[in-house]
C-alpha cells in the first residue's frame, strides 16, 4: 500500500500529525490551569459564588483535556525511538536530560497536585486546595519551559561539543537551556496559550449570551474575564511576535525570507507582500501584491535597509516556501483579528453594552477556536521554516530518520490516524457537550461524591467511624 511512498516523508507526516494533535491540548490547559487558580483565589477572597460556579464548570473540562494531552504526548517518545532513532542517538545526550527534567519537575508537579485540585476542596481545607491549584498552574508553565528549551536548542544550538562517536555532548548546561531564541520562543508560546484559553472561554460565554442566558452571573463573569484577558494579551502577543521575528532574522534568516516570500534580494528596501503564490521551481512569487519598503521598515526599522533573499541561499538549503508563507499569514491574520476583538470588547464595555452586543458575541463565538488555529499555524511556520534541518546547521532531516521501509512507517501512521480520530474525537465531542451547558450555582464540580474511593468501598475515615460506632455499641450493651 505504501511501497511507492518516501519513508522519510511519511515519518515527517506522522510526527506532524501526532504533535499537532497533541499541541492543541497543552495550548489550552496551560491557560486554563491559571484561569482555574485565579477563579479559586477570587472565590476565597470575595466569597462570590459566581467564581466557584465557574471553577466547577471549567475544572471538569480541564481534567478531560489534561488527560488527553498526556496520552497524546506519549506517542512523541515512541516516534523518537522508532522513526527518528538516528536523531535520538546523535542528540540524545542533550535533549534526553531536558525531557527528563520536564517529567521530573513539571509533570510530577502537575500530576501530584491534580487530584487535590479536582477532589480536595472539601477534604484538605481551602489553603491547601488553593496551593494545589497554584502548583498545577505553575507545573503547566514549567512543563512548557522545558519543552521549549529542547525545541529552542534544535533551532539555535549552543553549549555543546561534537564527540568522536558523532554525538553532541553538552558542556555548558546554561547555554544549552538558555539558547539565543529561548526567551522569545517561551514568551511567545506562553502568551499564545493564555490567549487561546481566553478566546475559548470568551467563545463559550458568547454562546450562552446568544442563547439568552445573560441573567446567569457565571456566564457574565466568564465573558467579562475573557474579554479583559484578550484586551491585555492580544496587543502584547503582537509585540512579542515582532521581537521573535527579529530574533529569527538574526539566527535563521532563510526562514524569514520564506515567511516574507523574498526569493530575490532587495538592496534598496524590501516590500511587504500581502498576497502571492510562491513557486519554488521558478524561484518567484507569482501575482505578488505588496507594500513597497514596508518589510525593511518592520524587520530593520529602516525603509531603505537592504534585505537578502533566497537567491543568496543554495537551493538545497531553502525551506519549502509555500507552506511557510501561508501558515505565517494565517497566524498573523488571526492575530490582528484578535486585536480587533479586544478593541470592540473594550468599546462595548465602556458603553455598558458588553452583555448585549450581538455582533461582539457572534464574532467571539466565531473566534472561539482561533487561538488553536493560530498556534498550529505558528508551529508550522517555525518548524517547516527550519527545514532541511532537524538541528539547525548541524543535522539534516534526511540524516535523522531511522532506516525503515515506507510500508512500516505508513502502517503506523494509518494506525495513529484511526485511533486518534476515534479516541480523541470522542473526548472532544464530550468537551463540547460540557461547554454547551450553562454553569449552575449548585454545580458540585468534581468534589465529594465523585471523588476517588478505596477498592474496599470505604475511606480510612469511614472505616474508623464504623469501628468507633461498633465500639460504642459494644460498651452500651455491656452497661445494659
Amino acid at each position: 500500500m505504501f511501497e511507492n511512498f518516501d519513508a522519510i516523508l511519511l515519518a515527517r507526516i506522522q510526527f506532524a500529525f501526532t504533535i499537532a494533535f497533541h499541541f492543541i491540548f497543552p495550548a489550552f490547559t496551560i491557560g486554563l490551569a491559571s484561569y482555574l487558580a485565579v477563579l479559586n483565589g477570587s472565590y476565597l477572597k470575595t466569597k462570590d459564588k459566581a467564581y466557584l460556579q465557574l471553577f466547577n464548570f471549567w475544572v471538569k473540562i480541564f481534567a478531560i483535556t489534561f488527560a488527553m494531552g498526556v496520552v497524546s504526548g506519549i506517542t512523541m517518545s515512541y516516534q523518537f525511538g522508532t522513526n527518528w532513532s538516528i536523531f535520538s542517538d546523535i542528540a540524545g545526550p542533550v535533549i534526553g536530560p531536558l525531557m527528563a527534567y520536564e517529567v521530573l519537575t513539571a509533570f510530577f508537579l502537575e500530576a501530584g497536585f491534580l487530584g487535590i485540585m479536582l477532589f480536595g476542596r472539601d477534604r484538605v481545607g481551602p489553603k491547601l486546595h488553593m496551593f494545589a491549584c497554584s502548583m498545577v498552574a505553575f507545573g503547566t508553565a514549567i512543563s512548557a519551559t522545558w519543552i521549549l528549551s529542547v525545541n529552542s536548542w534544535m533551532h539555535t544550538p549552543d553549549g555543546y561539543v561534537l564527540a568522536e562517536n558523532g554525538q553532541y555532548i553538552p558542556v555548558d548546561w546554561m547555554k544549552v537551556i538558555f539558547t539565543p531564541s529561548f526567551p522569545y520562543r517561551l514568551a511567545h508560546t506562553l502568551t499564545a496559550a493564555y490567549l487561546t484559553t481566553a478566546f475559548i472561554v470568551g467563545g463559550v460565554g458568547a454562546w450562552h449570551l446568544l442563547k439568552g442566558r445573560s441573567d446567569n452571573k457565571g456566564v457574565r463573569t466568564m465573558f467579562s474575564m475573557a474579554m479583559w484577558m484578550i484586551a491585555i494579551t492580544a496587543p502584547l502577543q503582537i509585540f512579542l511576535g515582532d521581537l521573535h521575528g527579529l530574533n529569527t532574522l538574526e539566527y535563521q534568516p532563510q526562514k524569514v525570507m520564506a515567511m516574507e516570500g523574498h526569493y530575490e534580494s532587495h538592496p534598496e528596501g524590501a516590500p511587504l507582500y500581502l498576497f502571492g503564490i510562491p513557486d519554488d521551481e521558478e524561484q518567484t512569487l507569482k501575482y505578488a501584491v505588496g507594500i513597497p519598503k514596508l518589510s525593511s521598515l518592520i524587520l530593520k526599522h529602516d525603509l531603505n535597509a537592504p534585505m537578502a533573499g533566497l537567491d543568496t541561499i543554495p537551493d538545497d538549503e531553502q525551506p519549502p516556501v509555500a507552506i511557510v508563507f501561508w501558515s505565517f499569514r494565517i497566524m498573523v491574520g488571526i492575530g490582528f483579528l484578535m486585536l480587533g476583538a479586544a478593541i470592540v470588547g473594550l468599546w462595548a464595555r465602556f458603553r455598558g453594552a458588553l452583555y448585549d452586543h450581538k455582533f461582539l458575541h457572534r464574532f467571539m463565538l466565531l473566534m472561539g477556536p482561533s487561538g488553536l488555529v493560530a498556534v498550529l499555524a505558528g508551529w508550522i511556520t517555525t518548524e517547516v521554516g527550519r527545514q532541511p534541518y532537524t538541528i539547525w546547521k548541524l543535522l539534516r532531516t534526511e540524516h535523522s530518520a531511522s532506516p525503515l521501509d515506507a510500508p512500516a512507517v505508513g502502517a503506523s501512521l494509518l494506525a495513529f490516524i484511526i485511533v486518534y480520530f476515534f479516541v480523541f474525537g470522542a473526548g472532544v465531542f464530550y468537551i463540547l457537550r460540557l461547554m454547551s451547558k450553562p454553569p449552575k450555582i449548585n454545580d458540585m464540580g468534581m468534589n465529594a461524591e465523585e471523588g476517588p474511593i478505596r477498592t474496599a468501598g470505604t475511606t480510612p475515615a469511614q472505616q474508623t467511624q464504623s469501628h468507633h460506632s461498633e465500639m460504642i455499641s459494644s460498651i452500651q450493651k455491656e452497661k445494659e
